[in-house]
C-alpha cells in the first residue's frame, strides 16, 4: 500500500502586498520550506474550489479552531480583504520535504462564520462582480496579446 502525504500551504498578504503570514497544516511544531519560504504550523482544513449556484463565482474555505487569537486574525483578514495563496503539495512521506506542487490557487478572504468550536473563512475568487472588486492589475499586450481598444466589436 502506497502512502501519499499531502500538505496545504497558505500565504496571507494585505492589499499592499505585505505578507501577513505563511502557514502549513502538516507538521506540528516545525516549519516546512516551500519555494525558499518557511511556513509555520497552523491547524486548519482547506476545502477546495466549488462553483456557486449561479456559476458566476468560485468559492473555497478554510476551517480553523475557534479561539480568541484565530478569531481576531480572521476578522482582520476578512475586513481588509487579504489575499490568500493556497498551494497543495505532495510530500515525501519519509523526509517530509515538498515533492511536487499539485495546485496553486489565489483567493480573497471574503467572509467568515463561526460557532463555539470552529471558524470558517469563505474564500472568494478575486474576480467577483458581486462581492468584491477586481484586483488592481493592468492587462498589457505583452501579458495577454492584442487587446480591443473599443467596446464596439463586430463579428463578420
Amino acid at each position: 500500500m502506497a502512502v501519499v502525504a499531502l500538505t496545504t500551504f497558505i500565504e496571507l498578504t494585505d492589499a499592499s502586498g505585505t505578507v501577513k503570514g505563511r502557514y502549513q497544516n502538516s507538521q506540528v511544531g516545525s516549519k516546512i520550506t516551500l519555494n525558499s519560504k518557511e511556513y509555520s504550523f497552523l491547524s486548519f482544513i482547506y476545502q477546495g474550489a466549488a462553483k456557486n449556484r449561479t456559476g458566476d463565482n468560485l468559492e473555497s474555505s478554510l476551517v480553523l479552531a475557534c479561539n480568541e487569537l484565530s478569531m481576531s486574525y480572521v476578522y482582520e483578514a476578512v475586513q481588509k480583504r487579504w489575499n490568500v495563496r493556497v498551494d497543495s503539495c505532495s510530500m515525501n512521506p519519509e523526509t517530509f520535504t515538498v515533492g511536487k506542487t499539485l495546485t496553486t490557487e489565489y483567493w480573497i478572504a471574503a467572509s467568515m462564520s463561526y460557532d463555539p468550536e470552529t471558524i470558517e473563512v469563505l474564500l472568494s475568487s478575486s474576480i467577483d462582480a458581486v462581492g468584491t472588486n477586481a484586483p488592481t492589475r493592468v492587462l498589457t499586450k505583452s501579458m495577454v496579446g492584442s487587446l480591443p481598444t473599443t467596446a464596439n466589436i463586430q463579428n463578420r
